[in-house]
This record gives C-alpha cells, sequence and structure tokens, in this order.
C-alpha cells in the first residue's frame, strides 16, 4: 500500500507536522529524507530495511558510498544528501558548544562527541580546545589508529595547545569495540597529558570514551 493510501495522521510527514519530529520511528524519519521508495515498497518499507540491514542510524550514516549505493532504489544522489545532513547536524552540535561554557553545556559536548565518533572503524582521538573561560576554540583529529588501539604523542598536543593559545582542553577517544571501560593504557595516557600539559599551564577538563550509545566520562567517574 502507498503511503498516500495510509490515514492521513499515519503518514510520516504529516505526523511530524502534528506531534513533532520526536514522535517518529528511525524508519519513519528516514522515510521522509528518502521520499520515495520502489517498486512495490513504500518509503517506509524501504527505511525499514535499511536500519535493519545497518543496524541502526549510526551505522547507516558511516555506511561507504558502494555499501549505500548497492542497495537498490539508493543511488549517488541520497548519498551525498545523506552525507550533508550527517554534517549538518555535526556542526550544529559544534555552534551549540561553541556558544558558551563547555563545561555548561556537557549535552551538546556529548552529543557532539558521540555523532562524530561512534561510528569510527578505527580508533579515532580528538582535542577540544578551550579558552580561559572554557569556551570552545577548536576541535581536531590528533591521531588515528587501528581497530583497538591509537599512538598518542603528548608532545603533539601540547604543541596544538599552545598553538590554539588553549587554557584548558577536553580529550576523546572511541572504543569500536562497544565497551566504553577505560583500558590501564587509558588511564596511563591520562596522566601522562595531564602532567606534560601542567608544564604549559594548560587544564585537562575531562577525557571521553565513546563507544556505542555509550559516552563514558573520566571527570564524573573520579579519574582525573
Amino acid at each position: 500500500m502507498a503511503i498516500t493510501d495510509w490515514p492521513e495522521g499515519e503518514r510520516p510527514r504529516e505526523k511530524l507536522l502534528q506531534r513533532g519530529a520526536s514522535s517518529l520511528s528511525d524508519a519513519e524519519l528516514l522515510a521522509i529524507f528518502l521520499r520515495t521508495g520502489v517498486a512495490g515498497r513504500s518509503a517506509v518499507d524501504l527505511a525499514r530495511d535499511l536500519v535493519v540491514r545497518f543496524g541502526s542510524l549510526t551505522q547507516l550514516f558511516a555506511a561507504t558510498e558502494k555499501e549505500f549505493c548497492d542497495i537498490h532504489g539508493l543511488g549517488q544522489a541520497k548519498f551525498v544528501q545523506l552525507q550533508a545532513v550527517g554534517e549538518m547536524a555535526r556542526r550544529a552540535l559544534q555552534e551549540e558548544m561553541r556558544a558558551g561554557d563547555a563545561l555548561n553545556s556537557p549535552r551538546a559536548v556529548r552529543d557532539y562527541l558521540q555523532l562524530l565518533l561512534r561510528a569510527k572503524p578505527q580508533e579515532v582521538f580528538i582535542s577540544i580546545f578551550l579558552d580561559a573561560q572554557h569556551r570552545v576554540i577548536a576541535s581536531e583529529e590528533l591521531f588515528r589508529g587501528t581497530l583497538t588501539q591509537t599512538s598518542v604523542y603528548p608532545r603533539e598536543v601540547v604543541k596544538r595547545a599552545l598553538h590554539h593559545n588553549a587554557a584548558a582542553l577536553i580529550f576523546a577517544h572511541n572504543h569500536p569495540s562497544g565497551v566504553a571501560e577505560p583500558s590501564e593504557s587509558d588511564r596511563l595516557l591520562t596522566d601522562a597529558l595531564k602532567q606534560s600539559l601542567q608544564l604549559v599551564d594548560v587544564r585537562v577538563l575531562d577525557h571521553f570514551i565513546v563507544a556505542g550509545a555509550a559516552c563514558l566520562s573520566f571527570a564524573e567517574k573520579g579519574m582525573l
């Protein structure tokens, strides 16, 4: 049955207008993005297939162009649109972080880090550079590693902090394994970074580990 034959209150577009975007399922939101289905299958049917195939919207956003375009009914134009949507979301969250004190906007920081890191197939280490009022100056990916580890060099981190004239830093890296618990090497690295940055009077405010839907804060766990 075509979506136009559904009761008006159940059509994704009308449902969003009447009840708000948060009332829609992942598949319904994706169906609005897709706009059309394929022969014999509505946009919602196709969207449900995509969510099942990739496992989540996060994994769908992380799909390669080939993985995406290999699916019947999709193509390069839709892939480009999806990447643009993801990038707009990341930039909107980055703007929200930049708007005020990062410590007073923990949700924006977590949302930004999860959107940035949770679907990465290898470990990535990033730093958020802050001024004396804890306003965001910049966010940079500093190191990239393998599925299980990455090499982080404190001297390079110090150089970037001085480059941005930062007064404080927030670190984050992902665990592609899906386990958010910090390893012993994570703890030792955090201590080494703190000690190196103290020499140039730069504070480490937090270190986040992103693993799937989880986002662990060293500061909240009393590990800083």
